[in-house]
C-alpha cells in the first residue's frame, strides 16, 4: 500500500517521530535546522500533509509549490504563521492545538509579572556581578503584586487561567474583550468589564492574552502606553505584534511605565536591540508553553489531528470547516 507523504518541519519527541515514520512516507527536520522559505518550499513540494511549527510561514506563494497538499497541522494554538484563507481557497485543512497549553502559559505569564514587578532578573544580574555589598532600606524597591489591580486584555482560556492565579494575591481583576463575557463568567472570576482606555488608566498591571490578527495589531502603542500609570507593568504572553515594540522601548527608557515582561516580540527572534539596553524589561524566548508535559501534549494533539484527517475523519481542531462543506 502506498503511504501518505507527510512533512514534519521541526523536531518532535523521538518516539512520536518513530511512530510517524512507521505510518507515513515521512520527510522530517528532526535535526531542527532553521528552514528558510526556499528550503521549506522544496521540502513540502510533493507532500500531501505537513506538521508545522509557529516559525514556518505558510503563505500563498509556498502553497503554490505544493499542489498535492491537503492538510496542515500547526503545533501551536496560534496560527498567524498560516494564511488560512489561502489554504481554504486551495481546500487545504488547517488545524491547531488549543487547550493543552493554557495552564502552562498562564504560569509563565504570572512568572513574568512577578519578575518584572519585583526586579528579579535585574537584581540577579547585579548579585552575579559581585556588586552586593550590603542590605539597604531603599535598595531594589519594586512594586507589590498582592492587592494590586490587574487588567487583562483577552479573558479567554489563558486569561481566565491567569485570573485564577490572582486569587492567592488578592488582586482586583478587570478585563477587556472584543465581546463582553456572560455575567456568570464575570462573576466566577470577580472580573469587571472595562473599555480598553479605562482599563489602561485603572490597572497596575496590564497583561495581554490576545490572539494576533490585523484587528489586534499594535493593541498597545504610543497612545495606549501614555494612558498607563507611570508605575504600571506590561506583560505580553499573546503574540508579537500586539505591542508596538519600538514605542514600548521608548516608554521603558523614559520610565513612562515602570517595567515589562515579554515572551513574544515583533519579528521574533530578531527582536529590536533597544530591549537589550534596558534593565526594566524581562525577556524570554517565546517559552509560554515550554514545559516537558505541555510541549509533548501539543505534539500529540497535532498528530491526532493528522491521523484523524488522513483516516477520513474530521480532525478535532479544524480551523476551516468550510473546506469540508465545499467538498463535492
Amino acid at each position: 500500500m502506498t503511504k501518505t507523504k507527510v512533512l514534519l518541519s521541526g523536531k518532535i519527541f523521538n518516539d512520536l517521530h518513530e511512530d510517524l515514520a512507521g505510518r507515513y512516507e515521512l520527510r522530517s527536520n528532526q535535526a531542527d535546522e532553521v528552514l528558510d522559505a526556499a528550503t521549506l518550499g522544496q521540502m513540502i513540494a510533493d507532500r500531501e500533509a505537513a506538521v508545522v511549527t509557529p516559525v514556518d510561514r505558510i503563505d500563498a506563494s509556498l502553497l503554490a509549490q505544493a499542489p498535492n497538499l491537503r492538510l496542515l497541522c500547526n503545533i501551536a494554538v496560534g496560527y498567524n504563521n498560516i494564511d488560512v484563507e489561502a489554504c481554504t481557497t486551495r481546500r487545504i485543512m488547517v488545524t491547531n492545538t488549543p487547550g493543552v497549553l493554557d495552564e502552562t502559559t498562564a504560569d509563565l505569564g504570572f512568572g513574568l509579572l512577578l519578575a518584572a514587578a519585583r526586579r528579579v532578573v535585574e537584581s540577579d544580574r547585579w548579585v552575579r556581578g559581585g556588586q552586593w555589598q550590603a542590605w539597604r532600606t531603599t535598595a531594589w524597591l519594586g512594586h507589590d503584586v498582592h492587592h494590586a489591580r490587574l487588567g487583562i486584555l483577552g479573558l479567554g482560556r489563558i486569561g481566565q487561567a491567569i485570573a485564577r492565579r490572582t486569587r492567592g494575591f488578592a488582586m482586583e481583576i478587570a478585563y477587556h474583550n472584543r465581546n463582553r463575557l456572560a455575567p456568570d463568567v464575570e462573576a466566577a472570576f470577580a472580573a469587571r468589564y472595562m473599555d480598553k482606555g479605562e482599563l489602561l488608566e485603572w490597572a497596575d498591571f496590564v497583561l495581554l492574552c490576545l490572539p494576533y490578527s490585523p484587528a489586534t495589531h499594535h493593541t498597545i502603542g504610543i497612545a495606549e502606553l501614555q494612558c498607563m500609570k507611570p508605575d504600571a507593568v506590561l506583560v505580553n504572553i499573546g503574540r508579537g505584534g500586539l505591542v508596538d515594540d519600538a514605542a514600548l522601548i521608548e516608554a521603558l527608557r523614559a520610565r513612562r511605565i515602570a517595567a515589562a515582561g515579554l515572551d513574544v516580540f515583533e519579528n521574533e527572534p530578531q527582536l529590536q536591540h533597544g530591549f537589550f539596553d534596558l534593565d526594566n524589561v524581562v525577556l524570554t524566548p517565546h517559552i509560554g508553553s515550554a514545559s516537558f508535559a505541555t510541549r509533548r501534549a501539543m505534539c500529540e494533539l497535532a498528530l491526532q489531528n493528522l491521523h484523524a484527517a488522513l483516516a477520513g475523519a474530521v480532525p478535532p481542531n479544524l480551523l476551516n470547516p468550510q473546506v469540508l462543506a465545499a467538498a463535492p
